[in-house]
């Protein structure tokens, strides 16, 4: 799974909007919209900090948000 997807289900689940999540985390609205959209595949990509506010923000399991983050971003570097 996708950071982007499983940051739009959490939300989903939720009942959260952009807005919303970036209320409750302090992470800038435009900043989120482009995690939903991209997650690690697009020019904006999440800090290590940002990541476990959003995990903590959504009650996502931190190890599973950071995994899923990690190997994107390994896969777009390597095939850079």
């Amino acid at each position: 799974m996708h950071l982007a997807e499983l940051l739009a289900d959490a939300m989903r689940r939720h009942h959260l909007s952009a807005e919303a999540l970036a209320y409750a985390t302090g992470i800038r609205t435009p900043r989120i919209r482009a995690f939903i959209e991209d997650g690690t595949d697009g020019p904006v990509r999440p800090t290590r900090q940002e990541v476990t506010e959003l995990a903590t923000a959504l009650a996502l399991p931190l190890h599973e948000v950071l995994q899923v983050s990690q190997e994107r971003s390994a896969v777009t570097t390597a095939g850079r």
